[in-house]
């Protein structure tokens, strides 16, 4: 189901290098972020597979809403 979604992750919630690492096993996902609460630096976070997809599902823009980017 992951790889699934990471096929569209591309200019939507996250960028495709920004994620690391995908276990199937543990059922992780690990990616790239800055934490702004550190002076923007790049750390990396695990996150279950679960709690990833709830993350990026926030992202997702309701049928009728266009997304504008400047």
């Amino acid at each position: 189901m992951i790889e699934y979604l990471l096929r569209y992750a591309h200019k939507i919630a996250i960028n495709n290098y920004r994620i690391l690492a995908n276990d199937t096993q543990n059922k992780t996902v690990t990616f790239s972020m800055k934490e702004y609460r550190n002076q923007g630096k790049k750390t990396t976070q695990t996150l279950s597979t679960k709690d990833f997809i709830k993350r990026f599902q926030n992202h997702i823009l309701p049928k009728g809403f266009k997304r504008i980017r400047h």
